[in-house]
């Protein structure tokens, strides 16, 4: 998944940053509400994690903003504003979640995936196209009769985007997009890479080719 961070403390940025590139996860930080719904607008994102004391434009704003455009993306609050009243708002805002500081990174995580699962119409906590079941909480994949395996953090990326969206193709520039962040240099090749490692580890028939078109996992098997 490719997270927004919007958060303005450098200190809880940082640390929310590291943590989820620890947990394989695609992240792009910014520090203000303006500079979050202009890279909204030209950025695909799984999610948004967005603290509501957002300089210029705050988080409720920024919330509204989105919505107001139409987007279904994601987003969970990160805030130490703990009053029912800031909740609701939140949450009847539009908001998928609530989450109030300090919080553990594995809650923020599990609550990233179960808003995943939720916005993929799927309330598994796996991952399964009646071939291949992808665990998001521990990166490992299992082809069905086979063992386990586990993926490194760019495999997953990018058999996660894969997977949440069975039998549809995705170009390059969509993979490459859930595997670097803002600054990070595009590989060359990388695609074709991981789905050749992936493959090895899968099958080779575990993620077809269009040529000229993109990858895809089948749907149902």
């Amino acid at each position: 998944m490719r997270i927004l961070l919007a958060e303005d403390d450098a200190m809880i940025g940082q640390a929310i940053h590291d943590a989820l590139r620890d947990a394989a996860l695609t992240v792009d930080w910014v520090r203000d509400g303006a500079m979050a719904l202009s890279t909204l607008g030209h950025q695909h994102y799984d999610a948004l994690l967005l603290d509501l004391g957002l300089p210029g434009k705050d988080g409720f704003a920024v919330l509204h903003s989105l919505r107001a455009r139409g987007s279904e993306l994601p987003v969970l609050i990160i805030t130490a504003r703990d009053a029912l009243d800031d909740r609701v708002h939140g949450l009847d805002g539009g908001a998928d979640d609530y989450v109030i500081k300090p919080f553990a990174m594995a809650e923020l995580l599990a609550r990233l995936r179960a808003v995943s699962r939720r916005r993929a119409g799927n309330a598994f906590p796996l991952l399964d196209n009646g071939v291949l079941t992808l665990d998001p909480a521990t990166r490992q994949a299992t082809r069905r009769g086979a063992e386990t395996t586990q993926l490194s953090a760019r495999e997953f990326a990018l058999l996660h985007a894969l997977m949440l969206r069975p039998g549809t193709l995705l170009s390059r520039s969509e993979l490459e997009d859930r595997i670097y962040g803002f600054g990070e240099e595009v590989e060359s090749n990388a695609v074709e890479y991981l789905i050749y490692a992936l493959r090895r580890k899968l099958g080779q028939d575990a993620i077809r080719n269009v040529r000229g078109i993109g990858w895809m996992v089948s749907r149902n098997g």
